[in-house]
C-alpha cells in the first residue's frame, strides 16, 4: 500500500493566533519548533522525534468564521503518546481541561483536549507499552 502513515496536518490561522497556537503545541503537547522552508507567510513547523507533524500557517488576514462543529469536517486529530500518568499530571498542572476515554477490552487509553482554536486533540496511550504502574 502506498500510504503508510499520516505525515502532518496544517492549521491555518492569523498572525495574531499564531503565538497561542505555538504555545499550546510546544508547552502543552511538548512538540518542538524546528526548521521550516521559506513560505510567504508567518508560521511554524512543530516536531516530534524529528518529524514535523504540526504545521501552523498564519496566512489569514482575519480569523475563520466559526462553524459547527468548530473542527469543520475533522472530528479530531490523534497523537500516539507515551507517559499517561505524567501527561495527566502535566495537563492538571497547566490547568488544561481534558477527558479520559479508556477503550473497553483494549489496552488503549485516550485523553481528549482542545487547542486554542477548538480543534479536538486525542492522545492515545497503549497501556501495554506504558511503564509498570504508569497508567
Amino acid at each position: 500500500m502506498p500510504v503508510s502513515a499520516l505525515h502532518h496536518f496544517t492549521i491555518r490561522c492569523t498572525p495574531d493566533e499564531l503565538p497561542p497556537l505555538v504555545d499550546f503545541y510546544t508547552r502543552v503537547m511538548r512538540l518542538e519548533p524546528g526548521a521550516r522552508p521559506e513560505i510567504p507567510a508567518p508560521g511554524a513547523w512543530l516536531y516530534a522525534h524529528g518529524q514535523p507533524i504540526v504545521h501552523l500557517y498564519a496566512h489569514l488576514s482575519e480569523p475563520d468564521r466559526p462553524v459547527q462543529p468548530v473542527t469543520g469536517h475533522v472530528d479530531h486529530i490523534a497523537f500516539r503518546s507515551q507517559g499517561l500518568a505524567e501527561m495527566r499530571a502535566h495537563l492538571r498542572a497547566l490547568d488544561i481541561p481534558f477527558d479520559e476515554a479508556p477503550i473497553p477490552g483494549w489496552a488503549i487509553h485516550q485523553l481528549f483536549l482542545r487547542d486554542p482554536r477548538g480543534l479536538r486533540i486525542e492522545m492515545t496511550f497503549w497501556l501495554d507499552q506504558e511503564a509498570e504502574g504508569a497508567a
